[in-house]
């Protein structure tokens, strides 16, 4: 058996769709309406039932302080560890986005899965496409305002990531042990963006990015600084893909990756 936790986000989803013509698959997530699902909550410990699991996708848990989204790793690996649980197969950050503020969640959840007993398959995901499309959105006229700088971003196609992972989970001993960089191939900029839509690129400082995040009052409290430390990341280079030494995205795909900045023009348009 195959569990998928996060099922109901969006890379749980698309993995999901992945494997569609497997019986053998469950669904985890908090409200279960199916016989394919199972309640999986990793802030409720008791609910992970991991009993006849033998591969475990484990979406990372975030959107949460550090010491809450290690607590859920913490719980998850625990209970796979304990349920006999073969193989766990880690949705992870990629390797050039230790400058980020949420960072330390997933290097510490690798740590933990290599001092475990469990066989394991680490997926360093780069930042998504859709989520550029969310933190770099043009205003009513067009101008893109993140302050990006001159930096680019190693965009990824979400739907990419997610057939990166079914064609993983789906041969799960064939890559134990492996760690796989996943990033995209053509780093985007302010400008390739604001061309994109046929706009212009006029970013802003990070003080007012920060005063526009905090005051639009959608994010919680712990995202604000996220989000700036991702702008500041970018802005400095970390994120363009130049650090990775091997990207694995091509050949685990074994086809052209999706082009980022088509996945960004859709989904602004949206």
């Amino acid at each position: 058996m195959l569990l998928i936790t996060g099922a109901n986000g969006a890379l749980g989803k698309l993995v999901a769709e992945e494997l569609a013509d497997r019986d053998d698959v469950v669904l985890g997530t908090r409200t279960p309406r199916s016989t394919t699902e199972r309640r999986i909550d990793f802030d409720d410990p008791s609910s992970l039932d991991l009993t006849g699991v033998e591969t475990l996708l484990l979406i990372s848990a975030g959107y949460g302080e550090d010491d809450v989204v290690l607590a859920r790793h913490e719980a998850a690996i625990s209970a796979a560890e304990k349920a006999g649980v073969r193989h766990v197969v880690y949705t992870s950050l990629s390797g050039d986005g230790d400058h980020l503020p949420f960072a330390l969640a997933h290097r510490w959840t690798e740590r933990r899965l290599t001092r475990s007993p469990l066989s394991w398959t680490v997926l360093r995901n780069g930042l998504y496409a859709e989520f550029l499309a969310a933190v770099a959105a043009p205003t009513d006229d067009g101008t893109i305002t993140a302050p990006l700088g001159d930096g680019r971003l190693a965009a990824v196609a979400r739907e990419d990531l997610a057939a990166v992972a079914a064609r993983v989970v789906a041969e799960p001993g064939a890559h134990a042990g492996k760690v796989y960089e996943l990033v995209g191939e053509e780093p985007l900029g302010g400008d390739d963006v604001a061309g994109a839509v046929g706009g212009r690129y006029r970013p802003s400082s990070l003080a007012a990015a920060r005063e526009a995040i905090s005051s639009a009052g959608a994010a919680l409290p712990f995202q604000v600084p996220m989000l700036v430390g991702t702008y500041s990341a970018i802005a400095a280079g970390f994120l363009d893909g130049g650090a990775i030494a091997d990207n694995a995205l091509p050949g685990l795909l074994g086809r052209t990756p999706t082009s980022a900045l088509d996945v960004y023009r859709a989904s602004v348009a949206r």
